[in-house]
């Protein structure tokens, strides 16, 4: 009986890393679900800014424009 022992402990041990393993892979699954979720909001995020950015960047050029106009009327 003494050799059946160390294969018991040995299947134990084997059993309890695959349960490590496992834990670890939902884990690691459900880290990689939220990393997808905040990449996902981070690029509506910036897209939203770059699209703000250009308006602004219009405005200004705009105003530019009508800034040199009046310049060029009054000269």
């Amino acid at each position: 009986m003494s050799e059946k022992e160390p294969t018991v402990t040995t299947l134990a041990e084997i059993s309890a890393q695959v349960d490590r393993l496992v834990d670890a892979c939902r884990r690691l699954s459900e880290e990689n679900r939220s990393l997808r979720q905040s990449q996902e909001q981070l690029a509506s995020e910036r897209a939203g800014l770059i699209a703000r950015n250009e308006q602004a960047r219009m405005r200004v050029e705009a105003m530019i424009s009508r800034l040199k106009s009046l310049e060029q009327n009054q000269a």
